[in-house]
């Protein structure tokens, strides 16, 4: 193999142990390693395909493209040295990297042109995607929760569970006459990160808290404060700030999303059948 060549297969083996085993290729055992290799060879040996291709004429990669690529990838690393010692643990270097990265570019810029004309949506079809999957469009009761926490920890005298309990009673006593004062105790008296955010859980689906916590939030009105809650991190206090109701997304609102999602599927399919055709043709 030439070095561009190797350097290409080097990328792509970086690129698939990353992905598949959430490693880098010198963590693997032999049998992974010997996997990665492969499916990196056989892509290589795909893309080369692509970029022989009539379609891969006039496709060229920006260097400002390029560049803000390179720019990306050092960002993930603390400084120059990590960059350079990881790259030489794969086996490449920063020219061999760069060129596999433009390669890898090009070989995108070629199938966005393949799908371009062949991903276009019409109303009609987002109109008749919209009527043909309402189960897709249909939203659950919401509610915008705050809460409270006190930790128990028989270890910690502030925190054992007889003490833990009078501070969150006296907590909810207060909020009880005036809850609007809760992000204020919150963010005092919460041992939740989310204290510095007045005690925000967010807008919440059934199901997302503990059960016990979930039962009360969805027994509130908007506006009012829960008593005293026990969970398996210690004693809460709940607010519901807000109820968003079920309801079913209008087709106005989801318009744009319906046209995104038909058009990247149809372009996948465009691509996949234009690289089979490379394939095929010998």
């Amino acid at each position: 193999m030439t070095d561009v060549t190797e350097s290409g297969v080097a990328y792509l083996a970086l690129k698939a142990a990353q992905k598949i085993y959430g490693k880098e290729p010198d963590a693997l055992p032999a049998d992974e390693l010997a996997r990665v290799q492969k499916m990196a060879q056989k892509q290589h040996e795909l893309e080369a395909r692509v970029l022989r291709s009539h379609e891969a004429r006039d496709a060229m990669v920006p260097q400002a493209t390029l560049q803000a690529a390179m720019a990306e990838i050092r960002g993930r690393y603390p400084d120059e040295d990590d960059f350079s010692n990881d790259l030489a643990r794969n086996g490449l270097d920063e020219a061999g990297f760069s060129s596999a990265l433009e390669r890898e570019l090009k070989v995108e810029a070629i199938l966005e042109k393949v799908a371009a004309n062949e991903a276009r949506i019409s109303d009609m079809d987002v109109e008749l995607y919209y009527q043909f999957h309402p189960d897709q469009f249909r939203r659950p009761e919401t509610r915008l929760a705050r809460h409270i926490l006190v930790t128990i920890n028989e270890s910690m005298p502030e925190n054992t569970r007889e003490v833990a309990h009078k501070r969150i009673t006296e907590i909810a006593a207060r909020l009880a006459k005036e809850p609007q004062r809760f992000e204020e105790q919150a963010l005092k008296h919460s041992e939740c990160p989310t204290a510095l955010e007045g005690g925000k859980l967010g807008d919440l689906p059934r199901g997302k808290l503990f059960p016990e916590l979930d039962q009360a939030l969805f027994e509130l009105n908007a506006g009012e404060v829960s008593g005293v809650l026990e969970s398996e991190l210690g004693f809460h206090v709940l607010r519901c700030d807000n109820i968003t109701l079920a309801n079913v997304l209008e087709f106005d609102e989801a318009k744009q999303h319906i046209r995104k999602l038909m058009e990247q599927k149809r372009k996948r399919v465009c691509q996949q059948e234009w690289i089979k055709g490379l394939i095929e043709t010998k």
